[in-house]
């Protein structure tokens, strides 16, 4: 049986959406774009950055809630530089960031250098983009891609295990997927936990305190057809959550579903 050509097909993209190094390029001078669908085959990452004496109440809230948080690398302090991408930029290479002070979003820049302090620790954290291409291939649709929107991401009233001073809510990301393709999708996605493997919930947004699929709190609606069952993966934008609820002085975090393009292949955190 032939499957349908993927939205990921690499002879679809051109150079800047399908080499990581030309993506990134292309975000290093200013450009401004959701990042699913980009440079199939790589991983890709969340970014929160935070001052040194938090670094360790973050690692501990990573290690506690592996799901919407597992951790690619931490850098050291003041560096911004990654091995998932050497010669990367953590400051001007991601489409968009997020600053956040005592809480509040209060600046969304597209590059951060001028945000940058020598004490921050960045944390990079697996993405779900990540595992879409082998859905993809698999014939699981991806409707943010078909429509063209950031894929819708949802605040959940699920509470993360606290850790030091660090405390907040699940993200979660939603993909509507067919009944049949279901098992198909549980299975691709478990063999990728290193960026949040297998689904939280499949079904009744409402048992996760979702109230409306059509109003995400980051990212955009998309329609779901009438026969399909709506599935909720764990999010990187959790430490974002956590950020706005336990309110450290200072944090930098990418805007939601604008990712760093990492150049390890997806197959280096394939479990089998």
């Amino acid at each position: 049986m032939t499957r349908p050509v993927s939205p990921y097909a690499e002879r679809q993209l051109p150079i800047h959406r399908r080499i990581p190094k030309a993506a990134r390029a292309h975000f290093r001078v200013g450009a401004d774009e959701p990042t699913a669908g980009w440079a199939p085959g790589h991983t890709q990452a969340n970014l929160i950055a935070v001052p040194a004496d938090w670094a360790y109440d973050m690692l501990l809230f990573c290690q506690r809630n592996p799901k919407p948080c597992p951790v690619l690398d931490v850098t050291e302090a003041g560096s911004w530089r990654t091995r998932l991408a050497p010669g990367a930029d953590l400051r001007t290479d991601l489409p968009r960031y997020r600053v956040w002070q005592n809480g509040e979003l209060t600046d969304e820049p597209a590059e951060a250098t001028g945000w940058w302090r020598d004490d921050l620790v960045a944390f990079l954290i697996g993405c779900s983009f990540t595992f879409e291409a082998a859905l993809s291939a698999a014939g699981v649709p991806m409707r943010h891609l078909e429509q063209d929107r950031n894929v819708p991401m949802y605040l959940t009233d699920r509470p993360c295990r606290s850790a030091g001073r660090l405390h907040g809510r699940m993200v979660v990301s939603m993909r509507p997927v067919p009944p049949e393709k279901l098992s198909t999708a549980i299975r691709e996605s478990a063999l990728l936990p290193a960026v949040h493997g297998s689904p939280v919930h499949c079904g009744d947004p409402s048992v996760l305190g979702i109230e409306d699929l059509d109003r995400p709190d980051f990212g955009d609606p998309v329609d779901i057809r009438p026969d399909e069952i709506p599935v909720f993966w764990g999010c990187g934008v959790t430490p974002q959550a956590a950020v706005m609820e336990s309110r450290p002085p200072f944090a930098l975090t990418h805007a939601p579903g604008r990712m760093l393009i990492t150049d390890v292949r997806d197959d280096t955190y394939r479990v089998i």
